[in-house]
């Protein structure tokens, strides 16, 4: 990369209590093939031995160095900070932000890239692995041929808005001003749904490119705290403010109630009573338009549609099959 010109990527990865994984993670970083790219590491004040390992691989790679940069918090300030650190001195054209305890196919990056370029895209996705330890699973994402029927996708639950299988065009985030929800880590990812409602051309690679790690497959639902509920219901309410306020057509309050359902259906799948009735608690407005959701398989709207109705048994026998056999048996 030439002094004084921007790079073609920049790559942003937190770094914060992934000792285990962060090698791995660094080394595919380092092994991409598309060359003019920055690395910019943030470490939220990590309580490990995360940032020596990053140093450890960096340095089997002496033609990165220069690509490198490394910034530190003073304090453990959260993910969304330290996405917006990162942010504030990018220089690519394109920004990724790549989650430091996974890692990726070596053209991941230029594969996003030429797509991004070949058709003028300022908002390009992939599709990506669930990865376990011994294995992966494939999970594919929707094409889209408009901005606004990949919001489309997303909202009612077709596509993921991960911030880590997307390259976004760091024009897009600095001509809207979005960013980051400093303080709000719980649903931060929401992010990329506020760029997408922004974008004017989108474009799909229809290969799976990054390892989404999940190092416990039968630990496939969330712990929530009563700070993480907040969070989620803040992050929930300003996106759903955010497309109302940008979207006027007449199929986005539809679209926003199946927002709502996708943000509260991991409740269902504890098999708790306690997190049942958080489900039915939270957006309850949402629940008539249930079945109207045909992006989302008949199963996972019947899931839902017993819920409102409070057939809890149906969820319990539900979760027993799915993360019992499949995720603790069939990928482990």
């Amino acid at each position: 990369m030439e002094s004084g010109r921007s790079p073609k990527v920049s790559v942003i990865a937190p770094v914060y209590g992934v000792e285990q994984f962060i090698g791995k993670a660094v080394e595919t970083m380092m092994e991409q093939t598309l060359d003019d790219v920055e690395f910019i590491f943030v470490d939220d004040r990590t309580p490990d031995n995360s940032m020596k390992v990053l140093r450890e691989v960096i340095a089997h790679y002496p033609k990165r160095s220069e690509q490198v940069i490394i910034l530190k918090h003073d304090t453990n300030r959260g993910l969304p900070t330290a996405r917006n650190t990162g942010l504030k001195v990018a220089r690519g054209e394109y920004v990724f932000h790549w989650d430091s305890d996974d890692y990726a196919e070596k053209d991941m990056l230029e594969c996003l890239y030429n797509e991004a370029k070949k058709n003028g895209c300022d908002y390009v996705w992939c599709d990506w692995y669930l990865t376990f330890r011994s294995n992966s699973r494939t999970m594919r994402q929707p094409s889209a041929a408009t901005p606004r029927k990949a919001l489309s996708q997303v909202l009612a639950g077709g596509m993921k808005y991960n911030v880590w299988n997307k390259l976004v065009t760091r024009k897009l985030y600095t001509e809207t001003g979005i960013c980051f929800p400093e303080g709000n880590s719980m649903g931060e990812d929401m992010t990329m749904i506020k760029l997408l409602a922004r974008a004017k051309h989108v474009g799909h690679v229809s290969q799976p490119l990054y390892h989404y790690i999940r190092t416990n497959s039968c630990a496939m639902t969330q712990v929530y705290s009563t700070t993480n509920l907040e969070e989620l219901q803040r992050n929930t309410a300003d996106v759903c403010n955010f497309l109302r306020r940008h979207i006027t057509d007449d199929l986005i309050e539809k679209e926003i109630s199946w927002f709502k359902l996708n943000v509260k259906l991991p409740f269902l799948f504890s098999g708790q009573q306690s997190e049942m009735l958080l489900w039915q608690q939270w957006f309850p407005e949402a629940n008539r338009d249930i079945m109207d959701n045909h992006t989302l398989a008949f199963r996972t709207r019947v899931l839902q549609w017993t819920a409102a109705h409070k057939f809890f048994f149906i969820n319990r026998a539900y979760n027993t099959f799915v993360f019992k056999f499949i995720y603790g048996i069939i990928y482990k």
